[in-house]
């Protein structure tokens, strides 16, 4: 692997530690470096840190808190 391409995942640690999970990223990002924008969008996949993936789960959470709030009214009446 190229030093450079080495020096940024070592100051990005989520895509340092997606590439350890992932070790095809190895020989893709050592045959053509240009694809780490590839990689970095797959990573956001894989955390789940893209915009449908954060909407879903803030509905989840919404969906929680008032099944819990309905829940609390229901056992104090």
């Amino acid at each position: 692997m190229q030093p450079g391409l080495y020096e940024f995942l070592q100051s990005r640690p989520d895509l340092l530690q997606f590439v350890r999970l992932n070790p095809q990223w190895y020989r893709e990002l050592t045959r053509d470096p240009n694809k780490i924008p590839v990689m970095e969008q797959e990573a956001k996949v894989f955390y789940g840190k893209t915009v449908p993936q954060r909407i879903e789960k803030v509905s989840n959470q919404i969906q929680m808190i008032s099944m819990l709030l309905q829940m609390a009214g229901t056992m104090k009446d």
